[in-house]
Order: C-alpha cells, then sequence, then structure tokens
C-alpha cells in the first residue's frame, strides 16, 4: 500500500493529544470530587459498569480516529484488473536448430504443437499476432481473433538459417501499434505513460532455441518495448544436448513460411547443433521489460510454459484509491463509540433516577 499524501499521517499525531487531554480532565474530577459520607449508598444507587463495558467506546473513538489518519493520506492499494482489449505476439523461432531431435520428432514440431494448442486456449479472449524469425524478422499474421487463420500460418512454419531476437521484438512491437494507439511504433517518440505505473494492454511472447546472431541487441529492442510499456516473456526452448538436425522437406525452404526474402536461405538436415540457448540475454529481456524468462527443455514443458502465460499478462496491477473505504469504516467506528456511550449513559442515568 502507497500513500499520495503521505505528510498527512502527520494527523494520527492528535491521538495520544488525546489521550493526555482525557487524562488531564480525569486528573482534575479526582481532585474536585465530593466526599460523602458512605461509599456504600453510592454504590447501590449506580448501576454496575464493568472495566471493559466503560473502555469500549474509547477504544472505538481512538480506531476510528486512527483509521481517518491513515485515509487522509490518500493511500493506494496495487490490485489486479483484467486486460480489456488484450493483444499479444507470439514470436517464433525458426532457425535451422529448431530442427534438432533433442525434442521428440524435432523441436519445430514441438513447438507448433504446443503454440497451436496456446492460440486456440484463448480463443474468443485477446487478439492475437504470429511473428516468425531466423535471420530477420517477418509478421505472418498481424492481431487478429481468427484461430483458424493463426493456425494455418503456424502449420506452414520452415526453417531458415539465422537467429534475429532483437528484430523479432521489434516487429511485435510495430504490429502491436498498428492495432494498440496506446503503443508508438518503432522509430516514433514512445507516448508518455499515464501514471499509474500500468504495463500496456499488450505483451510479446519470444520462443527461442538459441541466441542472437543477426540484426539489432536484443537488449536495445526490450528497451524500446519497456519506453512502451510492453512487456517481453521469453520461452528458451530445448536441451543442452547435442543431437541430428532432422526436417522433412516441408520444413525447410529458407523463407519459414512467411513474405518472399524475410529468409535468408538455406536449411538444415543430418547435421548437429552446436548452439546452446543464451539464457542470461533472455533473463535479461524479461527483467528490462517486466516479464519473466521460462525455460522449456521438452514438450511438455513447453506447452506448461505457455499454459501458464495467460493469467500473467492477461492480468495488470493498477493503482487504487482506497482513501473512500477508510473514511467510512472510520465514521463508523466513532459512530458506534458515540452511540453506545450514549446508550449506557441514558441507562446508568435511568436507573439513578
Amino acid at each position: 500500500m502507497s500513500f499520495s499524501w503521505p505528510w498527512a499521517l502527520t494527523g494520527l499525531l492528535v491521538i495520544p493529544l488525546i489521550f493526555a487531554f482525557w487524562w488531564w480532565m480525569r486528573s482534575r474530577r479526582r481532585r474536585a470530587a465530593v466526599r460523602v459520607t458512605s461509599i456504600a449508598l453510592v454504590r447501590v444507587a449506580l448501576p454496575g459498569r464493568t472495566r471493559w463495558r466503560r473502555r469500549i467506546p474509547a477504544a472505538l473513538l481512538v480506531a476510528g480516529l486512527g483509521v481517518l489518519g491513515v485515509g487522509a493520506a490518500r493511500p493506494q492499494a496495487s490490485v489486479p484488473v483484467p486486460m480489456s482489449g488484450a493483444t499479444i505476439l507470439l514470436a517464433v523461432d525458426v532457425s535451422g536448430s529448431m530442427c534438432s531431435t533433442d525434442v521428440d520428432p524435432n523441436r519445430i514440431t514441438a513447438a507448433k504443437k504446443a503454440a497451436s494448442d496456446f492460440i486456440e486456449s484463448l480463443a474468443g479472449g485477446p487478439r492475437i499476432g504470429l511473428v516468425a524469425f531466423a535471420g530477420t524478422a517477418g509478421l505472418l499474421v498481424p492481431p487478429t481473433d481468427d484461430t483458424k487463420e493463426l493456425l494455418d500460418a503456424l502449420d506452414g512454419l520452415t526453417t531458415a538459417r539465422g537467429t534475429a531476437i532483437g528484430q523479432a521484438i521489434l516487429t511485435s512491437l510495430d504490429a502491436i501499434a498498428k492495432v494498440d494507439p496506446s503503443v508508438a511504433p518503432t522509430g516514433a517518440e514512445p507516448k508518455k505513460s499515464d501514471g499509474d505505473g500500468s504495463f500496456a494492454s499488450a505483451a510479446v511472447v519470444v520462443l527461442t532455441d538459441g541466441a542472437n546472431t543477426r540484426g539489432v541487441e536484443p537488449q536495445i529492442a526490450a528497451q524500446e518495448a519497456a519506453l512502451r510499456r510492453v512487456r517481453v516473456f521469453p520461452i528458451g526452448f530445448g536441451t543442452t544436448t547435442p543431437a541430428p538436425l532432422v526436417c522433412d522437406n516441408s520444413q525447410i525452404d529458407g523463407g519459414f513460411g512467411g513474405p518472399p526474402g524475410i529468409g535468408s536461405g538455406g536449411g538444415f538436415d543430418n547435421g548437429r547443433n552446436p548452439r546452446t540457448i543464451n539464457e542470461p540475454e533472455l533473463q535479461k529481456i524479461a527483467s528490462t521489460t517486466g516479464g519473466t524468462y521460462h525455460r522449456a527443455e521438452n514438450a511438455d514443458e513447453l506447452e506448461d510454459a505457455l499454459n501458464n502465460l495467460p493469467s500473467t499478462f492477461s492480468v495488470i496491477h493498477k493503482q487504487l484509491d482506497i482513501a473512500a473505504w477508510f473514511a467510512g469504516v472510520g465514521g463508523g467506528l466513532i459512530a458506534l463509540a458515540v452511540a453506545l456511550s450514549l446508550w449506557w449513559n441514558r441507562t446508568r442515568t435511568t436507573t439513578v433516577r
């Protein structure tokens, strides 16, 4: 919990002042007390009041003043709020190492299946776009709610040479900017945040099995995403065990199923994968943008990583002013203290008469 006006908490100092005044008044009453000849007669005339009953109104009054004092500082709570009109860009690595058979039958086949399940699980929810990247990155499907179009594009993915993680992030940001006015495209001045510290209603999921080898540095791209309040969630896929690179003809064409010219040519067959995932780089991307990094060494772990993501980026945290709640509770406690005090004093007066 944070406070908009923390200096107002000094108002809580009035509570010890009230105690000091009460103690002073009580001392005066004792000095001014009238002596009577028989204490027993006074005890008979007055109704019995236990110590706890006398202290309840005072305790409620103090608690009410304390709550009001905190409320005067305008407390704010960070509360989870579902994204409205969210946009998710799924950037899939289709470099040649995705033909590695360390994941059965190979990485790209397992990635296609996991991504398809992920897209189907979000049907009717946020808009999803698809970016494929190898030596460069290309937007295959702009953000859409057309599940079939996304699945068809995934099914047509093919491998190419190179890994341009940074370019994939920038391409995803531009795709988001076209459908979300709050996100500026790359190369343009980022728009000012609304000041509440929240993230944009958009996120980028980067599924990769290697390290950046082409184009813009991933950290530069991550900083661009951070300026636009877009979180990036990298997923490192595959093991560190060398395995044969085997892709069938439908998975090798050098253009990874995207627009002509965005691949860098070449294919992979019966080779070996010498590269490993640059986890520190992916973790830094997540840290810079406010996202989280996930590691998946097999198909099941990849599906789990993707399935756990929606709960992370479909909910954002916003600061909610809760001063009104404190005012209501504080006022209620004070009113109850006064009511109990008046009621018990009324009962006592009636009995004495």
